[in-house]
């Protein structure tokens, strides 16, 4: 019987680590030579092809379209709450979890894939609900990936903790939506918030007794309701060991979740706008307080394009953070999609307009392996399009009847149209 663990070990290549900067030569005819471990790490060859975006003062080499570097795993789509916000409240989907016949297949696809490699459990449902995910934690670690997880952390026990630990998770997030038992009943619509935080004591206390290397992440979605319970969020956190936050705005699947939202306005403001010929705003770093504090909020509700020590702060639109970080998807049934928000189909809401966002399948694992699915002409070809964003400003140009769903838009686009989705203009993020 082979042995996996051992096989990995020996045949797979060890998880790089690639410099911050570093220094290269550039020969008379002006060709760069970039040490191997950094081509590999990004997936740069000789036969490939890589964007460079130009600012002012540097190039800027963005990640090869064919290098896979993250995994989103869907084990199910089902689970034990139901949000305000989730997305089960405009919903037709079918509901079900991976079967280990389905997962066989991805882990045997995986192997095909050079590491660095990280393999997330998540999607739209509970994955701590699945009754393999130890397993698939497990699995996904002997391929010598980092495995992270979220959950919303009402089903961690101390047995599932140990169980988590001893699977050799690198990173568990948990979704919180509140500070305090009020504003997160407002959320989740149950009185779980103590339990959580008991949950997560006993998750702490349980790492640092077994010297676990298991990373504790908070994720939060903001909205008018719950954006003042931030600062103890963080607190909370700094009790909690937690090592990584992650902030979204609210994407409203109903009409009534609307009024939550807090980036209607920061679509056209801030150097976000879609106007590339306006004023420049240069700003250094300086201290937020009580004699800044007005200052600095007129100037970002100026509408120029701003710098702000200089980082530009429009560089994060009209960027997809699943093209970027080299992701792909696979739905609880096998279905290989771009993204999470391609993954199935959903109502949300843009500027107060009902959008359909139509799922994008590139393939399905059960019948195809992953590493052809990856490089199929076709999904490649995809993910350049999307890398380019030549789409159209659907997010903030007030809307015609071709944003109300991704089938196409007005500059000529087909299926599926990337110009109204929120996550490539920074508004809504995945861990």
């Amino acid at each position: 019987m082979i042995d996996w663990m051992e096989r990995d070990k020996q045949q797979r290549k060890p998880v790089l680590k690639v410099p911050s900067s570093l220094r290269v030569e550039v020969g008379e005819d002006g060709h760069m030579t970039l040490p191997p471990e950094v081509l590999d790490y990004y997936g740069l060859d000789a036969s490939g092809e890589i964007q460079i975006d130009l600012t002012s003062n540097s190039l800027r080499l963005r990640r090869s379209v064919t290098r896979l570097a993250r995994v989103y795993i869907e084990p199910t789509d089902r689970c034990n709450l139901r949000c305000r916000t989730c997305i089960r409240n405009n919903w037709t989907e079918p509901l079900g979890r991976m079967s280990d016949a389905t997962f066989a297949r991805i882990i045997a696809g995986l192997r095909a894939f050079p590491l660095p490699l990280t393999v997330f459990f998540g999607g739209f449902g509970e994955p701590l609900s699945h009754p393999h995910i130890i397993d698939m934690v497990t699995q996904a670690k002997r391929l010598g990936a980092s495995v992270e997880l979220i959950s919303n952390g009402t089903m961690l026990t101390e047995k599932m903790s140990r169980r988590l630990m001893d699977a050799g998770l690198d990173v568990l997030w948990v979704s919180l939506d509140g500070a305090t038992p009020e504003s997160y009943e407002d959320v989740r619509l149950t009185e779980a918030l103590p339990q959580i935080e008991e949950n997560l004591a006993r998750f702490h206390a349980l790492r640092l007794n077994s010297g676990a290397k298991t990373e504790l992440a908070i994720a939060f979605v903001a909205m008018r309701s719950n954006v003042g319970d931030l600062p103890a969020l963080l607190k909370l956190g700094s009790r909690l060991g937690v090592t990584r936050y992650s902030v979204s705005g609210v994407l409203p699947h109903t009409s009534e979740m609307c009024d939550e939202v807090l980036y209607r306005r920061s679509l056209m403001e801030g150097g976000s706008g879609i106007s590339m010929w306006a004023p420049q705003l240069s700003l250094p770093r300086m201290v937020f307080n009580e004699d800044t504090r007005e200052a600095l909020y007129q100037a970002l509700r100026s509408g120029r394009n701003m710098s702000f020590g200089g980082a530009n702060l429009s560089e994060g639109k009209n960027r997809c953070p699943f093209i970027e970080k080299g992701a792909t998807a696979i739905s609880w049934a096998g279905h290989v999609t771009p993204c999470l928000p391609l993954l199935h189909e959903h109502v949300s809401y843009l500027e107060g307009r009902e959008r359909i966002s139509h799922r994008h399948i590139v393939g399905n694992v059960n019948n195809t392996d992953l590493h052809s699915i990856w490089l199929s002409p076709e999904y490649v070809a995809f993910r350049r399009r999307v890398q380019g964003f030549e789409y159209s400003p659907c997010t903030f140009c007030g809307g015609c009847n071709l944003s109300e769903d991704n089938k196409e838009d007005c500059s000529g686009n087909v299926f599926p149209t990337c110009g109204g989705c929120l996550w490539a203009q920074g508004v809504i993020q995945c861990p």
